[in-house]
């Protein structure tokens, strides 16, 4: 698919520079070029133009590494028809690629869904694409469970995990586990030794055990304090330890529930926004109305947020776009910083930056247009418009 986009009253954030009403030039989904100089360019038919009231900002697709469902579907229903529902309501937050997360369940429900994850990756669908796996469970803590079935956890096993991995087409990208488990260091080495991301995460472990993990191939947080043990002044427990360690990367749910808005200003203080991906870790809610959903069989109560009926949080309603806004104004972060956390940083995790996560010649041609107030005016996956509001 071949295609000429015409920018009027917009500024394009190119991987390494701010451009004022571009012509991207589309060639079989990738960006061919980036004409800077169109001031004398006059609109022929080859050519579509998006003029804007407004100046709005045209910034790189969203990569969302941790999600588990939208628009009332979820991966774990494991279904063509759900995962479709999700993708095709990704974009209108902005969203052009993610990795799907699974939920700690039976073996069987797990190996079902990833075997439908499997055939659907890689593809588009008319929203959002496919890139992965994020696999979330089961081999977590019991202790720090959250939101996942406790009757279905079970420890590390290098076994299991090449089944779920046989299942998923090797798609699993991410694993998030308890490394301070029985065979928790087995498994991670054996993650690590096979190029998939082993996250700690759902995790008891102190700090000197989670310092140790990040020795033995950990290096990834999933969703930061959230499911993991936190700071003391006499442990600083596995969050302490993410904040330690400049190499580990991390997760945050920038949604001012999850996280306090000062410790959102604290871990951008101390991480630095390349090591910090938003994520929204969004349930099957997002994008409903308030009311009773469900979740690994549980029931979910959603108003302004989604908790279990003993008030435990149970993932989030959060789009990306709305992530974006709360990581500046809590954190003090720049635009472009936030934008990064969204974007590069995810797919360099995801293992696709050399074909995602920026605005450049050669990579996909996956970018949002936002507005001052960031709103999504309009996304597009591989050049094709996936949303227009």
């Amino acid at each position: 698919m071949n295609k000429n986009i015409l920018f009027q009253n917009a500024v394009l954030y190119a991987e390494e520079e701010k451009v004022k009403n571009p012509l991207l030039i589309i060639r079989d989904g990738r960006i061919s070029e980036i004409v800077r100089n169109t001031e004398h360019l006059s609109t022929k038919e080859d050519i579509e133009l998006l003029h804007f009231q407004k100046t709005v900002k045209v910034v790189p697709g969203f990569i969302d590494l941790h999600i588990h469902g939208a628009a009332g579907s979820d991966f774990m229903d494991g279904t063509e028809e759900a995962i479709r529902t999700i993708q095709e309501n990704l974009p209108a937050e902005g969203t052009t690629s993610f990795l799907a997360a699974t939920m700690t369940q039976g073996k069987e429900k797990v190996l079902s869904a990833l075997q439908q994850i499997n055939l659907s990756s890689g593809t588009a669908a008319g929203g959002a694409e496919l890139l992965g796996v994020h696999l979330e469970g089961p081999f977590i803590s019991r202790k720090k469970a959250g939101a996942q079935p406790t009757q279905e956890i079970v420890l590390p096993s290098i076994e299991l995990f090449e089944e779920f991995q046989g299942a998923a087409g090797g798609k699993i990208s991410i694993v998030t586990l308890a490394p301070e488990e029985e065979k928790g260091e087995e498994l991670t080495n054996h993650l690590f030794k096979n190029g998939v991301i082993a996250s700690i995460g759902h995790s008891n472990a102190t700090g000197e055990e989670a310092l140790r993990s990040f020795g033995k191939g950990i290096s990834h947080a999933t969703h930061l304090f959230n499911g993991m043990r936190g700071i003391h002044h006499r442990d600083i427990g596995a969050a302490g330890a993410v904040l330690l360690d400049p190499d580990v990367s991390a997760e945050i749910i920038a949604d001012g529930v999850h996280i306090d808005p000062y410790m959102l200003r604290l871990i951008y203080q101390v991480k630095k926004a390349d090591k910090l991906i938003l994520i929204t870790d969004a349930i099957r809610a997002k994008g409903m109305n308030k009311g009773i959903y469900e979740l690994g069989g549980q029931e979910v109560y959603v108003g302004k947020e989604a908790r279990l009926e003993d008030g435990t949080l149970a993932g989030s309603i959060l789009p990306m776009n709305e992530a974006i806004q709360n990581m500046i104004e809590f954190s003090g972060c720049s635009f472009e910083e936030a934008i990064q956390m969204a974007s590069l940083n995810p797919a360099k995790q995801a293992g696709a930056d050399s074909y995602k996560g920026s605005i450049k010649e050669g990579k996909d041609a996956d970018f949002t247009v936002l507005n001052d107030e960031f709103e999504v005016e309009a996304t597009y996956v591989k050049g094709r418009k996936a949303f227009e509001k």
